[in-house]
């Protein structure tokens, strides 16, 4: 059903988008070419507003293109996300409709009560309390009409700007990156997989007392309805402040809850940001939103171990040979030095035995200059072309580090990670993924 004005408004929104997209392509060619400076500051700022007013699956690729590093300016980063958990909520006329549309005319008396105030408003959907029948407490997460269609059209922008990065910036190939974001914004509309992935997450971790999954109720879902129990919790953002052996402890079963499925089952959640996370008032974790995940072959997990041992024992033959295996195809020297640099960046805090943060002194200026060395190696060598799986996989790393950071957490990153991975089996973790109905999943590519 769509809203008075909706398809008006939304294409003067995306010609808005267009028209600035089109201003910042002939800009940053003249920076390329002229050396004219962006004021990216501005720039970043009036994408920000206009992405945030559009709601849908383009704010979301902002927030996810602001957690893939060098995709864009720091600034952009900056501004990109704010967006996230910050979109307006719809009025309680539209949650009438859009519930009718979806559980019939007579929704109401399926729960003893509704919240007509959202809880929670993001950029493809929010989130209502209720009451079921039964008298347990309830989030209802209702998504935004014609995002299907709106999925296409951003789509199709973001091809649009895909392509100017590769025109003027130039240090990754697009083309897989822009199919697996893709395909995952594609998936994330179904509310049917996000429930299937839910129940997974809940049997993986259904005798932990640490970390947390909510139950999905199918009578009261569809594809764009997904009704699941409440987990009362606070924001982990909310706990920055807390004693350090506490911030300590929530980043232990932080990295317990990201890594173990991966390592475990060969599935990772992949939004990182803070808000996807609650702490309960004896310090478990609540684990929320299962939109974004992405099942791997075992295999790939395999290649993912041996990069590390291959950098933990310094053998450049054996990297060499799992960039090959992970997808990145047949290497030259320069990229495969290249590559170096921004894997010894990733893994470095698991290749350090001892008690540390997750970044140390200026370790994020450094990280900026690494990642920005890395970025003008590939730009000129021509350019790499990532494997698809890379796109979350380093998407997850760069958030979950991130929440790391704002916890000020200080842990052996390398004995946790050892804690996980010691005793993997590729042939174990497929027949997990069977028993958990997780292969074959749309979350693999043919």
């Amino acid at each position: 059903m769509r809203e008075p004005g909706d398809l008006t408004t939304k294409m003067k929104r995306y010609a808005k988008v267009s028209g600035a997209l089109t201003k910042t392509a002939a800009r940053l060619a003249g920076e390329k070419v002229l050396g004219i400076d962006i004021d990216h500051d501005v720039q970043s700022q009036e994408f920000a507003l206009l992405m945030g007013s559009l709601k849908g699956p383009l704010m979301k690729v902002a927030q996810f293109l602001s957690t893939v590093p060098d995709a864009l300016p720091d600034v952009y980063t900056r501004d990109f996300t704010a967006l996230q958990s910050q979109a307006p909520a719809m009025g309680w006329s539209f949650v009438k409709r859009r519930m009718a549309s979806e559980l019939g005319a007579q929704w109401r008396e399926l729960f003893q009560h509704f919240e007509e105030q959202a809880c929670a408003a993001a950029s493809l959907g929010q989130v209502h309390k209720a009451v079921l029948l039964d008298g347990s407490v309830a989030a209802c997460k209702l998504q935004y009409p014609n995002m299907s269609a709106s999925l296409e059209a951003d789509l199709t922008q973001l091809r649009f700007a895909f392509n100017l990065y590769e025109k003027t910036l130039g240090g990754l190939k697009t083309e897989e990156i822009l199919a697996e974001i893709s395909h995952h914004l594609r998936q994330e509309l179904d509310y049917t997989q996000e429930a299937r992935h839910m129940r997974a997450f809940f049997k993986i971790f259904e005798k932990s007392g640490e970390i947390h999954i909510p139950v999905p109720h199918d009578a009261l879902s569809t594809r764009r309805l997904l009704t699941m129990s409440w987990l009362e919790g606070v924001p982990l953002k909310e706990c920055l402040t807390l004693p350090q052996d506490v911030r300590n402890l929530l980043a232990k079963r932080l990295f317990y809850a990201w890594y173990y499925p991966l390592y475990t089952y060969g599935i990772l959640h992949g939004d990182p940001h803070l808000g996807n996370y609650t702490v309960t008032p004896n310090q478990t974790l609540n684990l929320l939103d299962f939109g974004c995940v992405r099942v791997f072959d075992p295999a790939f997990v395999t290649n993912i171990l041996a990069l590390y041992d291959a950098l933990r024992t310094g053998d450049r033959d054996k990297e060499a040979s799992a960039y090959e295996a992970w997808g990145f195809g047949t290497l030259s020297h320069a990229l495969i030095d290249a590559l170096h640099l921004w894997a010894e960046m990733l893994y470095e805090p698991i290749l350090d035995d001892r008690v540390r943060p997750i970044q140390e002194g200026n370790r994020g200026h450094e990280g900026r200059e690494r990642a920005a060395q890395v970025h003008k190696a590939l730009r000129e060598l021509g350019g790499v072309r990532p494997p698809r799986e890379f796109v979350f996989l380093d998407r997850a790393a760069v958030g979950i580090g991130s929440a790391f950071m704002h916890l000020k957490a200080e842990l052996n990153w390398h004995e946790a990670f050892h804690t996980l991975i010691d005793g993997f089996d590729p042939a174990v973790v497929r027949t997990r993924q069977t028993h958990l109905d997780l292969w074959p999943s749309p979350s693999i590519n043919a």
